[in-house]
């Protein structure tokens, strides 16, 4: 009977597959690079800025809900992050994640060509090496919450959580 027991521990031991702690991934709040010509005369929008901290804690949310990374706290750098410009500081938010001990540094950028034409990019780079591991963009129409809401949703669930994203495929 012990034998059996032993026997059995062994194999479910044996057959349980060990899974490694989800990576570490420091999210950094996006940015807006306004290239309108409403944005040059008249400067930076508050609605704007709101909207960027929404999207910024949308993805951190929609990612850690996902359980397959673990999202660290940034505010111990996100002051000079914010000094910063993270899209060509050449490559600061590598630095800052690595302060925070993560694996992952992920960026985005708002580019607003118009009220009507915006899009969304993201930029996941392994803090290991500074190498991009992936990038992702999305096409907007309007300058509303709701089309920020949902086109990062649309980049979340289709590319950051897609199986195997940014994996280098077999050919």
């Amino acid at each position: 009977m012990r034998a059996l027991f032993v026997f059995t521990a062994l194999t479910l031991a044996i057959g349980t597959p060990v899974r490694a702690d989800p990576p570490k991934l420091a999210v950094f709040d996006f940015e807006l690079m306004d290239t309108s010509l409403q944005g040059e005369l008249d400067g930076p929008r508050a609605d704007e800025r709101d909207r960027l901290m929404r999207v910024s804690d949308q993805v951190r949310k929609e990612l850690a809900e996902s359980g397959k990374f673990q999202l660290l706290e940034i505010s111990k750098v996100n002051a000079a992050a914010h000094g910063s410009n993270l899209q060509a500081c050449g490559g600061c938010d590598v630095q800052y994640a690595q302060q925070l001990g993560a694996d992952l540094a992920m960026t985005g950028v708002v580019q607003k060509v118009s009220n009507l034409i915006l899009n969304i990019n993201i930029y996941l780079r392994d803090v290991h090496t500074g190498a991009l591991v992936t990038s992702m963009s999305v096409d907007l129409r309007g300058n509303t919450d709701e089309s920020w809401s949902r086109a990062t949703s649309y980049l979340v669930r289709n590319r950051l959580l897609a199986p195997n994203y940014g994996r280098p495929q077999p050919q």
